[in-house]
């Protein structure tokens, strides 16, 4: 009886661990349940480590048995070595999915695993991470007392994240630097704006360019884009700077179909390439088009990743136009999100982004067509060579 109960838990943890899974594309969907394990796949070595830790840990008594199968999976994710392959425990998909929402406490900032070292892809708009001076990529060195060597962005952002009023130290290294200077950051209700835009005026002294800054592909980006796009069209603007720059990207349907306002229909926007593990899949415009025929520049930078560089890519293979700034982060990279019973999820990398001329997004970034940096005494300045550029070589685009 022993021996059968041993076997059918055992059955039981290998299914939660192997087997449940919940295919959603990018975003939650329907269900696909599958199980499968190689002949070789010894699960019983995993069972006598449960019980050795059961038998023989000091404190036997305060074990946690639930956190040794989220230990397991986490373990599992973290083998492959892609830093985008996670395992979410339920509080961190809660905390995953206010993040897509746009609507969150903490302080403000896409963080993310470059070179090993965690890193801030960008701060986020009109947020105290921005306020405080964060940068793309700086590097966190330390979180309060917790250095962050070996850590996972999860990890991370449940440590930086907390109440509105409440206040989290960071230790930041940034390029140029010879040293980490500390960030104390108090805490808010962070509601994440998609976009903003405005008419600016050419050298002429007429007010022709519109200037569309897209913060992020949330759910909400893609409706306000569509009436943002309604008044440009009807207004007097003549050329398009559109600005990408600290956008970390979203979701890719959204990216994609904003593509579609500046591309032909049946244009390539990305490509998904499985390495051969199954055909790639290509996602084309499918409109509506109507912003074709205006002249446009793109602005990118460092935290220019994921989604916004699918948008760039797609708009200078297509078009030719120009990209200006500093060279994107190199997020091109497809995670399905799969979620488990009890509400854990399992984010897996499936596929590599490339551009409609097949470039590879991931680790690379889209090199700027016009390179531009913002120097030290520009932010102190508030100054913008970047944009100052776009401004001179749009008004040469007839």
């Amino acid at each position: 009886m022993l021996k059968f109960l041993k076997n059918t838990l055992t059955l039981i943890l290998f299914i939660c661990i192997i087997g449940t899974s919940f295919f959603v594309g990018k975003y939650f969907g329907s269900s696909q349940c599958r199980i499968c394990a190689p002949e070789e796949l010894n699960f019983s070595l995993f069972w006598e480590g449960y019980q050795q830790i059961k038998n023989d840990f000091v404190n036997s008594g305060e074990i946690d048995e639930q956190k040794i199968i989220y230990g397991a999976l986490s373990g599992m994710a973290k083998s492959l070595e892609d830093p985008y392959t996670i395992f979410l425990d339920p509080e961190e998909t809660k905390i995953f999915l206010e993040d897509t929402e746009g609507v969150f406490e903490g302080v403000g900032m896409e963080i993310g695993l470059r070179d090993g070292q965690l890193t801030v892809i960008a701060p986020l708009e009109k947020t105290p991470a921005q306020k405080a001076g964060i940068r793309s990529g700086d590097i966190i060195v330390k979180i309060d007392d917790t250095f962050t060597n070996n850590i996972m962005t999860e990890e991370a952002v449940k440590i930086i994240r907390g109440e509105k009023g409440t206040e989290v130290s960071l230790m930041i290294m940034r390029d140029g630097w010879e040293k980490p200077e500390e960030f104390n950051i108090e805490r808010g209700i962070i509601e994440i704006p998609s976009l903003e835009w405005e008419l600016m005026s050419s050298s002429e002294g007429k007010e022709d360019i519109a200037y569309l800054k897209l913060y992020q592909f949330s759910s909400q980006a893609e409706s306000d884009f569509k009436e943002a796009a309604s008044e440009i069209l009807k207004g007097p603007a003549e050329r398009i700077i559109l600005d990408l720059r600290n956008n970390p990207g979203g979701y890719l349907h959204v990216a994609k179909n904003i593509s579609g306002w500046f591309l032909e229909k049946g244009k390539v926007v990305v490509i998904e390439d499985f390495n051969g593990k199954e055909k790639e899949k290509v996602y084309n415009s499918q409109g509506p088009s109507t912003l074709l025929s205006y002249p446009v520049v793109i602005l990118i930078n460092r935290g220019t990743a994921s989604g916004s560089e699918i948008l760039a890519g797609a708009l200078r293979d297509n078009k030719s136009i120009k990209l200006i700034g500093e060279k994107s982060f190199g997020k091109g990279c497809v995670q399905e999100v799969k979620k488990l019973s009890d509400g854990s999820t399992l984010k897996i990398t499936v596929a590599n982004w490339l551009t409609p001329e097949r470039v590879s997004i991931s680790d690379e970034g889209l090199e700027p067509d016009i390179e531009v940096e913002m120097t030290e005494e520009d932010y102190l300045q508030g100054k913008d060579p970047q944009l100052e550029k776009a401004i001179e070589v749009i008004k040469e685009i007839r």
